[in-house]
């Protein structure tokens, strides 16, 4: 996932998070999510447009940071705004997801590589749960160009830019290429998306915005 990653355990996180991902679909199905198939239409699917990703020049390289664990996320595009926990992993193996009662809570992947750090650090967040909107119910509208800042521990805040959004096919998602090793620090934001299918109560899509350091 970082440039200290082996190509073995890219694959082993890239597993994981598949899990994840359908896990936090099941959780808030089975929870009381914000789409419940007997009693109410999901809302109809928003295509997400495949913004082009600009090129950067050397001149907009930003230095990386050293490890540090990030505190909060704050959007403003999509107004969303919240502290971060640790998802690590279960017993089973799966990866730990935020808590599908609270779904405006978002929560960092602790085997990523931390924001600023060399590498993509990862932020989840659902995109509804508990009757509710999710932190990331508007993911789907972020475009290149937009900001997100993450707090982190030392004190330090790490901007990144976008760069582009992509709506994946869930069955597809390995191929996205989404933990590849970067050569700087870049930044992935993760949610659920598209058409919510009834018959396998999961949405088939992921919202995937991309993201690069420019201020640190």
């Amino acid at each position: 996932m970082s440039t200290r990653s082996t190509g073995s355990r890219r694959g082993f996180l890239i597993a994981l998070v598949v899990a994840l991902l359908a896990a936090l679909v099941v959780l808030a199905v089975t929870l009381g999510g914000g789409h419940d198939p007997g009693t109410a239409q999901p809302p109809p699917a928003q295509p997400v447009a495949v913004v082009p990703e600009p090129q950067a020049s050397s001149e907009d390289a930003v230095a990386a940071l050293p490890k540090s664990e990030p505190v909060s996320i704050d959007i403003p595009k999509i107004d969303a705004h919240s502290s971060l926990v640790p998802l690590g992993l279960n017993p089973d193996n799966t990866v730990e997801v935020p808590p599908v009662t609270t779904p405006l809570q978002a929560g960092w992947y602790t085997y990523a590589p931390t924001p600023g750090e060399v590498g993509p650090a990862v932020v989840l967040g659902h995109v509804d749960g508990n009757h509710q909107k999710g932190i990331f119910f508007r993911l789907k509208e972020m475009a290149a160009g937009d900001r997100v800042s993450i707090a982190r521990k030392d004190g330090t805040t790490a901007v990144f830019e976008v760069t582009k959004v992509h709506q994946v096919p869930k069955k597809d998602f390995e191929r996205e290429g989404v933990y590849d090793d970067t050569a700087g620090p870049e930044l992935r934001l993760i949610t659920c998306g598209g058409v919510f299918d009834r018959s396998a109560r999961n949405y088939v899509d992921n919202i995937v915005v991309y993201a690069r350091l420019v201020q640190a």
